[in-house]
């Protein structure tokens, strides 16, 4: 069912895969260096056509230090962070309070719940994108952070419920039952046996979260369109516009846009291992 560990496969095996994972490796991080080299060039270096060799003159301090002072770079980081936080925090919360009551709870409708979870996780977002914005206009939200703010919480809940599940099914209900028998009350359960038990999950399902909002582009286009809330990703793309041809402002911008959800990853790196680990082994 799980793939055979390397050091028990064929000696042919280990060596092919000594040999390719270096390669792979590089061929992954070649773009992001490409993109690096960039950021630090000169315009004049880009102009003469040198896109892949040494830049002739390093503009390092200088790029970085244009998209802070020229731009609306810090303000864009900031709607992100505004927006990406309270998104993290709010499904990650629901999920876990419907995770809990989907997994140890048996009621009417507890399949058919679930199932609706289950079910949101396969609608297209695309196509729910007039929907989504005529709803946020009705509402007085358009172009605001809280239009980003409600979808995100929305669309990734479901998502997130059918992770948590899975992880709180596991847990003895013989657990659960001592304390009830002790007098505990459900929440008093949650909060002192269920949220413990899986920080693990958490960790990895924030991790998850941060990094998939923080890179949205589709409804940052679709939801906002004023730099006032405007998230980075977005930004990013206002950039091109205002430097048609200075690509190495816009790769500078690109580098200091993906350092957060990097910084997050390495952060959590073992409670995100942990996470992803623990959530093998459940049936």
């Amino acid at each position: 069912m799980f793939p055979t560990p390397i050091a028990q496969t064929k000696k042919s095996t280990q060596i092919g895969y000594k040999l390719l994972l270096p390669l792979a490796v590089i061929l992954w991080l070649l773009p992001l260096a490409a993109v690096f080299m960039t950021s630090a060039r000169s315009l004049a270096d880009i102009n003469a056509g040198n896109y892949w060799g040494i830049p002739t003159d390093w503009n390092l301090i200088e790029n970085y230090s244009a998209v802070f002072a020229s731009t609306n770079m810090g303000r864009y980081l900031l709607n992100s962070i505004l927006i990406t936080i309270p998104v993290m925090i709010g499904s990650v919360f629901l999920a876990t309070l419907a995770g809990f009551a989907l997994a140890k709870f048996k009621f009417r409708g507890n399949l058919l719940i679930f199932a609706l979870f289950i079910g949101g996780n396969f609608v297209p977002f695309q196509i729910l994108m007039i929907p989504v914005r005529d709803l946020t206009i009705n509402l007085g939200m358009y172009d605001t952070i809280w239009a980003l703010i409600f979808f995100h919480v929305a669309f990734q809940t479901g998502f997130c419920t059918l992770f948590m599940r899975n992880f709180i099914i596991g847990i003895p209900e013989e657990l659960l039952e001592s304390c009830r028998l002790e007098g505990a009350s459900e929440w008093k359960i949650f909060h002192s046996i269920i949220l413990p038990l899986v920080r693990p999950a958490l960790a990895a399902l924030a991790v998850l979260i941060f990094t998939f909002v923080w890179n949205d582009y589709f409804w940052a286009l679709v939801l906002v369109q004023s730099d006032e809330v405007r998230p980075v990703t977005a930004g990013i793309s206002a950039l091109r516009g205002q430097w048609l041809a200075s690509w190495n402002l816009i790769s500078a911008g690109a580098i200091v846009a993906a350092l957060p959800p990097v910084a997050l990853f390495f952060a959590m790196q073992k409670h995100f291992i942990a996470g992803l680990t623990l959530g093998a082994t459940k049936g």
